[in-house]
């Protein structure tokens, strides 16, 4: 065995032994429906749709209340959106979570909610979410439509392609960006598009790589997509689109239509704490401990979440302090 096999295994023994070989799964069936329900909409996800809102900070239109109600909106109708389509997406793929260590817990594949209070729930959060869309705009609702459309092919087909289901669950980020574009009418840039889409497919491609790692053996069992895939092929993708996506958002900030739109060169500066986060993510997917939720990953770990809301106030006081705009110029 090769010393990169040896790592492999013990990265994988290390996964498994951090889960208990008997569930709690009594412990799940004795939660309410409104708990199970809930607790299936996932609203730890919710964190990936504040991509909505980069458009309002970077569209200057913090100052605008009206815009920015619509981007709160907006933000509102994708989380709806995308926990109606998690729960479709549990329904789906029920059989293959009880493979799962962790997914088997989860209310539907438990047993603890059956379906067609799962089904009923979902069916009501979309029209709740196509409703919310249909007040902003009817562009927005639109993108919406796609991105429904988009996620639950991913659900039925798209997940079982390699490379495709990245893809698609890339695609799904950059319509967050041009819905929250569209809520506050602003046009998108092209480099935000690929930035957003570039990110998007870096955490896609880690989890798939923490996936094979945790699950070892069952792998396939659990996520037939998974067979197609090598770690070894996910770690040069991931080196590779860690690289682009630092380069992406540098070129972003130093394009002379940025640098027109808010009057200041300063906006590279703000790419240390870019560089700081990606690479600190990578650090953490390394050790099983650490699971491949980017969600949970970055609800927990307290130097990435330093490292955004770092990112988030240097940008606010670049575009919208006139101080700062100019202060190495």
């Amino acid at each position: 065995m090769t010393t990169s096999d040896k790592d492999k295994s013990y990265m994988a023994q290390k996964a498994s032994a951090l889960i208990p070989e008997q569930a709690p799964l009594e412990a799940v069936r004795n939660r309410g429906t409104l708990r199970l329900l809930l607790s299936s909409m996932r609203p730890h996800q919710w964190v990936k749709n504040l991509f909505v809102l980069a458009p309002l900070l970077f569209g200057k239109k913090l100052g605008d209340l009206h815009a920015v109600t619509q981007a709160l909106l907006a933000c509102a109708s994708f989380c709806l959106m995308s926990s109606s389509i998690y729960i479709f997406n549990d329904v789906v793929d029920a059989s293959e979570d009880r493979a799962h260590p962790q997914k088997r817990l989860r209310p539907i594949p438990s047993g603890a909610l059956p379906v067609w209070v799962a089904l009923t729930g979902s069916g009501v959060l979309l029209a709740l979410a196509i409703t919310l869309a249909a007040t902003i705009d009817l562009r927005f609702l639109l993108l919406s439509g796609v991105y429904g459309a988009s996620m639950i092919g991913y659900c039925l087909a798209l997940k079982r392609a390699i490379v495709l289901d990245t893809m698609t669950i890339a695609f799904g980020f950059v319509l967050r960006v041009v819905g929250g574009a569209v809520a506050v009418q602003v046009k998108p840039t092209h480099w935000l598009i690929v930035c957003a889409f570039l990110l998007a497919l870096f955490l896609a491609f880690a989890k798939r790589r923490q996936e094979l790692i945790t699950l070892s053996n069952s792998a396939v069992q659990h996520r037939q997509v998974l067979g197609k895939y090598t770690i070894g092929y996910l770690e040069q993708v991931n080196t590779i689109l860690i690289g682009a996506t630092v380069v992406c958002y540098a070129l972003y900030t130093v394009a002379p239509d940025t640098i027109a739109r808010f009057e200041t060169e300063n906006l590279i500066y703000g790419t240390i704490f870019v560089i700081y986060g990606l690479l600190r993510y990578m650090a953490l997917i390394q050790d099983p401990v650490n699971g491949g939720d980017p969600s949970k990953m970055l609800l927990k770990d307290k130097p990435l979440l330093i490292a955004i809301a770092g990112w988030i106030v240097y940008n606010l006081l670049v575009v919208y302090h006139p101080l700062f705009r100019s202060l190495w110029e």
